[in-house]
């Protein structure tokens, strides 16, 4: 007896056994080796790049094998997708095939959730790349997305979130309030973001900087919207740090924003709870409306030391330096600050440039070769400005042209021994440059 109950265990187990293994990651039944015929003829195809072959075997893997059976299923069924929906002209069929690009990612991370994050953000990418023209279905769903994912967001999904609900406020759909709220929003999220290497902070910079562009450009935040909004929040609780920060922040995007009395009352605020290089500029940004050059620039120079501020900000406030400088006169400091946002860029070269041109063209020489030198160096400077940001071509085209008008005749030049294409190195007002004769 005891050695008949040994045996019927030892057959139990040879079937449970069997169950197992036939209930693998490619399933069970019939369709379990369908589901790895198939699987193996589109990887081959798929490796070759012969995606033509590929997607009808891919199509049928995906039919009959379960999600465990490879992730590699979703991620060469995005692409095999993504590459149909460039060949197809219907529109109905086109938006069939962004339907099940984005139900790939779904299946994906319900299956493979230690992606979740990346898979996520891809999600939104596609959104971004096929639905873009639907602003309500973008803010909508990359709200969500963003919701979950916080500082792990992608930039660019927290960009075209916030350019949507701009299209909605302007379509009378959201309120100013609103498009406020996601402003900052998609700006905590970008600021908080912990980058993995250098790329991912260029990246971050580029979307905070594009975030900050497309808010200021919205007109959303004029100083009418924003004293409605804010004026009486302020009023019922003046020493809220987070309150009088994001009033200053916001006044900071806003053009002509800097003389009212709530961003006085909010800088002051600011400064007297939290001393930091946000309270410095807007310090700085007070004082200069009003006129106080030298406690404009101190408060400026104080937000630029701080530690706390990240690159792309010191980039921002050396160009901001650079013109205020230029504007009243200190022309050591503006070509001293000039260059340093040259050198940082962050997008701030091209106008840092142009401050240079102007200092060469305005500055005072001799009365020999250097009159003439100091707009050859102008003249490099626009050039540099006209190649490097697009946005003020124009303008450095323009002084170009007027700076060229006072190059000397030729024969004016070679009675100091100069012609046309020579190296010259000029010296004035503090400044030195190297540049190339230029003639008429």
């Amino acid at each position: 007896m005891k050695k008949l109950t040994l045996i019927l265990f030892a057959v139990m187990a040879v079937f449970a056994g069997q169950k197992v293994a036939a209930q693998d990651k490619y399933g069970s039944g019939p369709n379990r080796e369908e589901c790895i015929k198939y699987l193996s003829y589109y990887s081959e195809y798929y490796k070759q790049k012969n995606y033509e072959s590929a997607l009808p075997n891919w199509r049928k893997a995906y039919s009959l094998c379960p999600p465990t059976a490879s992730q590699n299923m979703f991620v060469h069924g995005t692409t095999l997708m993504t590459r149909l929906y460039n060949q197809v002209k219907d529109e109905a069929h086109k938006s069939a095939i962004v339907d099940t690009i984005l139900t790939l990612q779904d299946q994906r991370m319900a299956t493979y959730p230690k992606n979740r994050v990346s898979i996520l953000n891809n999600k939104g990418q596609y959104m971004i790349n096929y639905r873009n023209a639907d602003a309500p279905y973008i803010y909508k769903n990359l709200n969500e997305i963003v919701d979950e994912l916080g500082t792990q967001s992608n930039g660019g999904l927290l960009v075209n979130l916030l350019q949507a609900t701009i299209t909605m406020y302007r379509e009378n759909q959201l309120t100013a309030d609103e498009v406020i709220a996601m402003y900052d929003k998609v700006t905590a999220n970008v600021e908080g973001a912990t980058p993995k290497n250098e790329a991912d902070a260029e990246d971050n910079a580029k979307a905070k900087s594009a975030i900050e562009s497309i808010f200021a450009d919205s007109k959303v935040a004029s100083c009418e919207n924003l004293i409605a909004i804010f004026g009486p929040r302020y009023e019922a609780d003046p020493d809220n740090l987070a309150l009088v920060s994001n009033i200053v922040k916001l006044m900071n995007t806003a053009d002509d924003c800097a003389s009212n009395d709530l961003y006085l009352n909010a800088v002051t605020s600011m400064y007297k709870l939290d001393p930091s290089y946000r309270s410095a500029f807007g310090l700085y940004r007070l004082n200069a409306a009003r006129g106080n050059v030298a406690d404009a620039a101190k408060y400026l120079e104080e937000a630029i030391a701080s530690a706390e501020s990240d690159e792309a900000t010191d980039a921002q406030y050396y160009y901001e330096m650079a013109a205020f400088c230029y504007k009243n006169g200190m022309r050591g400091k503006a070509a001293e600050a000039a260059r340093k946002a040259v050198d940082m860029d962050f997008g701030y070269a091209g106008k840092a440039y142009l401050i240079l041109g102007n200092l060469w063209a305005s500055a005072t020489c001799g009365e020999t070769v250097d009159k003439w030198a100091r707009y050859w160096a102008a003249a490099d400077y626009y050039q540099k400005a006209r190649s490097a940001d697009p946005s003020v071509a124009d303008e450095a085209a323009a002084s170009l042209g007027s700076v060229s008008r006072y190059y000397p005749e030729a024969s004016e030049a070679f009675m100091y021994d100069l012609t046309k294409g020579q190296s010259y190195t000029v010296s004035c007002n503090g400044m030195t440059a190297t540049t190339t004769v230029r003639v008429q």
